[in-house]
């Protein structure tokens, strides 16, 4: 893989330990991420002290850093001794060994890593690193379907990489002999190329390089994606060395606007000093996936996830977690047509150096699966892209290629392949203001979480009220509602009991279509809502456990909507006994659902507790002929909430605002000089 796609994160350790070192050419050498040039000063220090503890080290962290890990083996082995990392060297040997395909004297460096180190987070990595070698024991028995072939038309001697497929065209990566040569690794620098293309058949004469607006001289562009229309681009842009460049790669956007590619600019989601790259926008057009070293990750390079607005701002930056993220390099995210997301790692069980991996999704949990041999190797194998359900393009640098990194392609001939796609489409409502029934509520926010409260997607309903989210089988959500005047709404889906069995289908590929309306009440003052199921023992004001769940449901109301200032909880009873009696049974059991509330954590001056008790009946008690009326009854035994004031939402954090003012007054997040 490309050198300058891989983390530095093992720089900044190296220059305090050998700061104060005589070969200062070499070290600001290394500091800058030449690594081609560190290699070369040690080379020949190597030639009369092949034993040099400390060059070995300079050595193998050159070549390892520059995606090189291969060639780092024999000096892994002989950095020993004073200043050298121990703990570092020892797993970094061993990951060596990995990649060259020696599974047990790796093993036996990582077992002797496990007794030796002081660090326990250190051990931890070392025995995840000897259970992930037995687990290629269990890969080795899954059978595979997929065939893989190198794509020569495209591929030369050099690097050619990240393919990714639009409207017939092919874009990808390559390095291309005549330009100047990166220091870091001692090839040229990377541009973006395209090239006609019906599915994996290339037309060779149709290659050509993106405009200079796009590809900068003497300076490394790649990793590629598209918006689903085609109109937004967004790719990863590395460091030009110059003063007023960025300091490290970040993500650059381009608009195409008559029939040309706007210059790109910025986008502002990459971090001052950060590592920011392999984008990859997911179906909805609206989420962006990439890979950053950013602070707060698990590891090395961490996939994460930011929603773009109408105004091509983005924003909510998202770590996709422990079960996709770990302490190696996540990178290269993919969302296929069928939501399911491909990703790269050198963290997660493999062969050696990067693999690739795909999350399946089973009961709300993400299953972690690597697509096993011969789709990976003990190579880095990466940048997977789908042009149809069961065939694509990948990166591989395994042996028997053209050259550097290679693009493959590939046939998923697995005859059990089918894709289900289940689509949750809705509708806003809101009630008729003079009549029954309901009436569309246009552009309407809407929300989709998952069992855990974490946010899935997000959209905006249109001006006929309908939105949609893709879903999955068997898992629990909740949609949230909300828009300017409106209370904002919760209403749970689950598509647990609605599969379809696969077994039962014929086609590649089906599409399954579930519906829902989410109805969002109009915020105004002394609106009443009835609580339903709130019901009291005879002569009780204590709580039940039906009742709990319903005022529950008003806990998460109120803090959903902190601009409904304050309530009356009222409680109303039928005509049974004295109208006295009911007074003061109805007023305590409002006071007792208040002090629920406030239990709950509801600000007491939010809260009133009004007993009514028969005085505002909704139904008759008896009948017209004097007999009792059980069902008119009931209904007048009632919990309502009343809305008394209303006052303006608190003002967002800066990084949640929507507004004009918002986007007029900030500018994109810029680098250090």
């Amino acid at each position: 893989m490309n050198m300058w796609l891989r983390s530095l994160a093992s720089v900044c350790l190296l220059l305090l330990i050998f700061s104060c070192s005589p070969e200062k050419k070499a070290i600001k050498a290394f500091k800058l991420g030449k690594y081609q040039t560190t290699i070369n000063f040690y080379k020949d220090i190597l030639v009369k002290q092949p034993a040099n503890g400390k060059a070995n080290y300079f050595m193998a962290e050159s070549y390892r850093l520059s995606n090189r890990i291969k060639e780092s083996e024999k000096y892994y082995e002989r950095a020993k001794g004073p200043g050298v990392p121990k703990d570092s060297a020892l797993f970094y040997y061993s990951e060596s060994l990995k990649a060259n395909g020696k599974y047990d004297e790796a093993r036996k460096k990582l077992e002797e890593l496990e007794l030796t180190s002081q660090e326990d987070k250190m051990k931890d990595r070392a025995q995840k690193a000897i259970d992930g070698l037995s687990y290629l024991d269990k890969l080795a028995e899954k059978q595979s379907y997929y065939k893989v072939k190198n794509l020569e038309a495209v591929n030369t001697q050099l690097s050619e990489y990240a393919p990714v497929y639009m409207n017939s065209e092919l874009y990808f990566s390559a390095s291309r002999s005549g330009s100047k040569i990166y220091e870091a690794n001692g090839t040229p620098f990377s541009d973006l190329y395209k090239a006609t293309t019906k599915g994996a058949n290339v037309d060779v004469s149709s290659i050509k390089p993106l405009p200079l607006t796009i590809n900068a001289p003497n300076i490394n562009e790649g990793c590629i994606t598209f918006s689903p229309d085609g109109k937004i681009m967004v790719f990863g842009k590395g460091n030009s060395g110059k003063r007023k460049g960025t300091n490290d790669v970040d993500l650059y956007m381009s608009r195409y606007r008559n029939d040309a590619w706007t210059e790109p600019t910025l986008i502002n989601i990459n971090q001052p000093d950060g590592w920011d790259s392999t984008p990859a926008f997911g179906n909805d057009g609206r989420t962006l996936y990439f890979s950053s070293n950013r602070k707060g990750g698990y590891g090395g390079l961490d996939i994460y996830s930011a929603q773009m607005d109408s105004r091509g701002r983005f924003g909510k930056v998202k770590n996709l977690g422990a079960a996709i993220n770990t302490a190696g390099d996540e990178m290269f995210p993919y969302v296929a047509e069928n939501g399911k997301l491909y990703f790269s790692s050198d963290g997660h069980p493999g062969y050696g150096m990067l693999d690739i991996f795909v999350v399946n999704r089973a009961n709300g949990k993400a299953l972690i699966e690597n697509l096993g041999q011969p789709v990976n190797s003990t190579g880095d194998d990466f940048g997977m892209f789908l042009f149809k359900v069961d065939r694509g393009f990948f990166t591989s640098n395994r042996d028997g290629g053209k050259g550097d990194d290679d693009i493959y392609t590939f046939v998923n001939e697995d005859p059990n392949l089918k894709v289900v796609n289940y689509l949750l489409q809705g509708v806003t409502l809101t009630p008729k203001k003079s009549e029954k029934g309901n009436e569309i509520l246009p552009n309407t926010k809407v929300t989709m979480l998952d069992d855990q409260g974490e946010v899935m997607s997000e959209t905006t309903s249109g001006t006929d009220g309908k939105f949609n989210f893709r879903v999955y089988e068997n898992e629990d959500y909740t949609l949230i509602g909300e828009t300017d005047g409106y209370i904002l709404k919760r209403e749970s889906y689950s598509t647990k009991g609605k599969s379809v069995p696969i077994e039962l289908l014929k086609e590649l590929i089906t599409n399954i279509t579930l519906d829902t309306l989410l109805i969002l009440e109009k915020l105004e003052k002394n609106k009443i809502f009835v609580l339903q199921n709130i019901y009291f023992g005879y002569d009780s004001a204590d709580i039940r456990s039906a009742a709990a769940v319903e005022l529950d449901k008003l806990v998460q109301l109120l803090n959903d909507n902190p601009q409904i200032r304050k309530i009356e909880m009222s409680s109303h009873t039928d005509s049974v006994a004295s109208n006295s009696y009911n007074l003061q049974l109805s007023q305590r059991r409002a006071e007792s659902t208040v002090n629920y509330l406030k239990k709950k954590g509801i600000e007491e001056k939010r809260l009133d507790a009004v007993g009514y008790g028969e005085s505002k009946p909704i139904a008759r008690n008896t009948n017209t002929d004097g007999t009792d009326n059980p069902e008119g009854r009931q209904r007048n035994r009632r919990t309502e909430f009343k809305i008394l004031d209303i006052g303006e939402l608190p003002k967002k954090p800066l990084d949640e605002e929507d507004d004009d003012k918002y986007f007029k007054e900030s500018e994109p997040i810029k680098k250090n000089n």
